[in-house]
């Protein structure tokens, strides 16, 4: 699976997409990116369908899920339809217009730390 398309060239010659970029904001890794498009592209899901439908294993499926959630992109609801024993869940990904502008606010964030750190370290 492609998982970068687009790419910028920065001030350094260097060139990033968005994975490096949610990599250094997040430390989201290549994996968490799949589940997430996953998510985005095809709707929710469950752990074993995600699992079987991206040929990973259902613990590094459960370490993305819980990463994405713990920042904000995946939203969890109980599966109505599990009986008994452990619950299940359907995973989300939150909307496409709030996934955008969430990221743009916090890239926007890790940008205005910079800047204002940059005099001190500088010196």
């Amino acid at each position: 699976m492609e998982v970068q398309k687009l790419k910028v060239r920065l001030p350094s010659g260097k060139e990033v997409g968005l994975l490096d970029a949610l990599l250094f904001c997040y430390d989201v890794s290549d994996t968490d990116f799949k589940v997430l498009k996953e998510l985005i592209t095809n709707g929710p899901k469950n752990e074993d369908d995600l699992a079987s439908s991206l040929k990973l294993s259902k613990a590094s499926v459960n370490r993305s899920l819980n990463k994405l959630l713990s920042i904000g992109f995946v939203q969890r609801m109980k599966d109505q339809s599990s009986k008994g024993g452990r619950p299940r869940f359907i995973y989300t990904a939150v909307n496409s217009e709030e996934l955008v502008e969430k990221i743009s606010k916090d890239f926007e964030y890790c940008a205005k730390i910079f800047i204002n750190i940059t005099p001190a370290e500088l010196k």
